[in-house]
C-alpha cells in the first residue's frame, strides 16, 4: 500500500538541478522532491506520496495524522524494511512451516 504520509521538512537542498527536502515522517527520515511545493520551507509539513510533496500541512494536522498510522502499524506497513518484508523465515507463523 502507498499512503500519502504527513512530514517535517528537516532540510533542504538540490540533486541534480531538483530541489529536494530531507523529512521526518514520524523518525523515519526520507528525501522528498519538492517540485510541486517549490515554496515549502524548512519546519513546514507537507503530504507526501511516493517520495512527492504533493500539500502543505499544519503542525496539528500532520502529527494527529502520524499518531493515528502509528497506532494503526500503518507507518510501519509503509516505511518497513522491505528486506525484512520479503524473507518467509519473518512471516507471522514461520518460513517454511507455513507453506505445508
Amino acid at each position: 500500500m502507498c499512503l500519502a504520509v504527513p512530514g517535517k521538512v528537516l532540510d533542504i537542498g538540490e540533486r541534480d538541478g531538483t530541489r529536494v527536502a530531507t523529512v521526518d515522517f514520524g523518525g523515519v527520515v526520507k528525501e522528498v522532491c519538492l517540485e510541486y511545493l517549490p515554496d515549502l520551507q524548512v519546519g513546514e509539513y507537507a503530504i507526501v506520496h511516493v517520495g512527492f510533496a504533493l500539500q502543505r500541512l499544519d503542525e496539528e494536522s500532520a502529527r494527529h495524522t502520524l499518531e493515528l498510522f502509528a497506532e494503526l502499524g500503518m507507518l510501519q506497513e509503509e516505511f518497513g524494511d522491505p528486506w525484512e518484508a520479503a524473507d518467509p523465515a519473518a512471516a507471522p507463523h514461520g518460513g517454511e512451516e507455513a507453506h505445508r
